[in-house]
């Protein structure tokens, strides 16, 4: 199946490209001398481009000129506008301590919008922070806007090689829908709304996360995606990128068996043991002696047919556990994407799932990725780990600013878009 022009159209949730670049600043004192110094201004954005170029539009290298400036009302500040010698497009400059559309300050909203993290619901929010519950809820989706890949990746080097990827079931309406998930390094990559769990939407909802990463770099293509069993999927990731190597997670075959099997103790325990042995063997070769020991020894002993299906099953699944031996550093479970859609779990089920559109829906699905993906880790992990202060900062090495919503600013600067 191949993508239509459609599905190759830059920038989806935009009528236009973005055209807001934000940059972080010491004080609001720094942030009005370069307001009023046209050559500090000037000194300090080559600056931070020669440092950090993902910022900007990649013409900002062949020189801009500054453009007037804009004012808000509501915030009483005033923004430079900047216009490119090449192409002659027009940028406003905005400070991370604003928040998008001049609805406030990072440092008015930002603990607020972190309390999402827990799921604390928007009229709660409104009690303790102010405001009103629509006003916490907008402020809260507007984070989903920008692409997830580019806001979260910054550097095309950092693109994992093997991700994860499986369908978060919820609903819509009260209709059942998918959040198509796809997760690595311990960050959310994408997080899209879909109606259906058969090829042809799925392979929309994963489209995105191409999208978004080859935005970042045209020829990305993953080594491997680990999914569950479900053929959808794994036909979605294989018309997506067609070089890419498919491995079964061992953690379902192994639950299912389970399942099955937690009423007898004894054979529970037997088999519990056996089948981890499989999964730690260190070479193909052991994996599949293993495998071949673990039928033997399982097809004469008496146990239900329901277990001896699942038994068989994760056996006659050996060739696609294999290929993860080819690849150090792929993902044999699904433990990673697991814990993120814990997190999904804890958000969506107090608020009984979604109610509005499904862009809403994906727009509010993005909004919690990205949250997670810039939250400040706890300093007692922090210390117990030397864990950097978030999943992004852990990714990529660094951090913009050290308030975890000013950092997220700066990063989906354009959108997180390269432009």
């Amino acid at each position: 199946m191949g993508s239509s022009s459609q599905d190759n159209k830059p920038y989806p949730r935009r009528k236009r490209k973005p055209k807001s670049i934000c940059l972080p600043f010491a004080s609001e004192s720094a942030y009005e001398t370069c307001m009023t110094d046209s050559d500090h201004c000037r000194a300090y954005f080559m600056q931070l481009f020669e440092c950090h170029p993902e910022l900007f539009p990649q013409a900002m290298g062949n020189g801009f000129s500054f453009h007037g400036f804009l004012h808000s009302k509501k915030q009483n500040l005033r923004m430079r506008r900047i216009k490119l010698k090449a192409g002659g497009e027009q940028y406003q400059i905005r400070p991370s301590f604003m928040m998008p559309y001049m609805i406030g300050r990072t440092d008015q909203v930002e603990k607020a919008l972190f309390f999402r993290r827990w799921g604390v619901p928007f009229e709660a929010l409104a009690y303790g922070f102010g405001q009103y519950g629509m006003y916490w809820y907008r402020a809260y989706v507007s984070l989903g806007r920008p692409s997830l890949v580019g806001t979260t990746i910054k550097t095309p080097d950092c693109l994992p090689e093997h991700v994860l990827a499986d369908e978060k079931h919820t609903r819509l309406r009260g209709q059942k829908v998918y959040v198509a998930t796809t997760v690595a390094n311990e960050c959310f990559l994408g997080t899209e709304v879909v109606e259906k769990a058969d090829t042809t939407d799925l392979t929309k909802g994963y489209g995105v996360f191409r999208e978004e990463a080859q935005n970042l770099k045209p020829d990305y293509s993953p080594k491997t995606v680990t999914a569950d069993g479900w053929e959808a999927t794994q036909n979605a990731w294989k018309i997506l990128f067609p070089l890419i190597n498919v491995i079964l997670c061992f953690l379902h075959s192994v639950l299912k068996i389970k399942q099955r099997s937690k009423r007898d103790k004894s054979l529970f325990f037997q088999l519990q043991e056996k089948v981890w042995n499989i999964y730690h063997a260190t070479t193909k070769a052991s994996f599949a002696q293993r495998i071949r020991r673990f039928w033997e020894w399982a097809s004469p002993k008496e146990m239900a047919d329901s277990v001896k299906e699942k038994v068989f099953e994760l056996c006659s699944n050996a060739k696609h556990f294999k290929p993860a031996y080819a690849y150090p550093g792929a993902y044999r479970t699904s433990n990673a994407l697991d814990r993120l859609m814990n997190y999904q779990d804890r958000l969506l089920y107090p608020m009984q799932y979604f109610h509005g559109s499904k862009d809403s829906a994906s727009l509010y699905a993005r909004a919690m990725a990205m949250v997670w993906n810039f939250h400040a880790y706890d300093l007692r992990t922090q210390h117990k780990y030397g864990l950097q202060a978030s999943p992004f900062e852990r990714l990529n090495g660094f951090r913009y600013h050290d308030n975890w919503l000013e950092n997220m600013m700066v990063a989906a600067s354009i959108g997180g878009w390269k432009t």
